[in-house]
């Protein structure tokens, strides 16, 4: 099983296959990215530690090495400039990964690959791989709301002073500002949380309300995200490669689930060695049916923007 990392320099890439490397699934790792001098970096920290965990062959290189890859992981993305709107920065890593994608078209790929995009924002983003690339749409995955769904449940697990391990809890919708919390599904262990003593309306919006700025939390303490999202993604690529059929809100092409069309957003997803095996259409309260309406909106209003 080979993985090839696209980005893999910079913190969410590199962070993301040292999990990769831990899980000792894989064969071989490629890191590729525009900053050379980085990508030798850390494929060699990685290939240092390779000794520790399972041998895995991790070297650079360029795009047409890629072609023979089972998973493509791309983190590569832009920051946001002082005064520039969301919009422009939107813009600015959608043309950065359109030219990624026709990376990856001149250097080729076989038709069972995946490719998995990582990059922000990520829904958008998704839907333009699915579109533009010359793969199956089941085959063109998004993190979603994957890291959303685990700081949501952490935070759960610290209010409520369980093990996150118990914790069953999920975030749909965008990886953005009109994601929402599945209150109605969410159990420790099986047992709903409406049971546990002190756990109202309040503590809720307290634990989403932190959940949703966890992002901009992270950033502020120490620049950006790395751990958390490593694992998610490494979460990711073992139900892939080890096709596991887990249940997980990842983001990919809908085409009628929840009545959604037209839009990459996540929902309860089943993904294997064959990238998404299907949608879940579990049933939701009206008011977090509405709010999955509403996110599926919101990302068809940028992608209309974008093009």
């Amino acid at each position: 099983m080979k993985v090839s990392i696209i980005g893999g320099g910079g913190r969410v890439g590199s962070c993301a296959a040292f999990a990769i490397e831990c899980m000792g699934l894989i064969s071989e790792m490629q890191i590729i990215d525009a900053n050379a001098e980085a990508a030798e970096g850390e494929a060699l920290d990685l290939l240092h530690a390779s000794a520790v965990f399972s041998g895995q062959r991790i070297y650079t290189g360029c795009y047409k090495r890629a072609a023979d890859s089972d998973i493509f992981i791309i983190t590569a993305g832009l920051r946001r400039k002082p005064d520039e709107s969301r919009l422009d920065l939107i813009n600015r890593n959608v043309s950065l990964f359109r030219q990624i994608l026709a990376d990856i078209k001149s250097g080729g790929y076989r038709r069972d690959a995946i490719v998995f995009v990582v990059s922000n924002p990520v829904d958008v983003l998704t839907y333009i791989a699915s579109k533009e690339l010359d793969l199956p749409s089941n085959r063109v995955i998004g993190l979603g709301t994957m890291l959303d769904t685990a700081r949501f449940r952490s935070l759960i697990a610290k209010e409520l002073k369980v093990p996150a391990s118990q914790v069953n809890a999920t975030i749909l919708g965008e990886h953005g500002d009109s994601m929402f919390p599945v209150w109605s599904s969410a159990s420790i262990n099986g047992l709903p949380l409406k049971g546990f003593p002190s756990f109202g309306i309040a503590l809720q919006n307290k634990i989403f309300e932190r959940t949703r700025g966890s992002g901009a939390e992270v950033i502020k303490r120490k620049g950006g995200a790395g751990y958390a999202v490593g694992a998610a993604i490494a979460q990711v690529a073992r139900a892939i490669i080890l096709d596991t059929r887990e249940v997980l809100p990842v983001s990919s092409a809908v085409n009628g689930v929840y009545g959604l069309r037209n839009v990459s957003i996540s929902v309860p997803t089943m993904i294997g060695r064959d990238g998404v095996l299907g949608h879940l259409e579990t049933e939701l309260w009206p008011k977090e049916a509405q709010a999955l309406s509403n996110s599926a909106a919101t990302l068809r209003a940028t992608i209309s923007k974008v093009g």
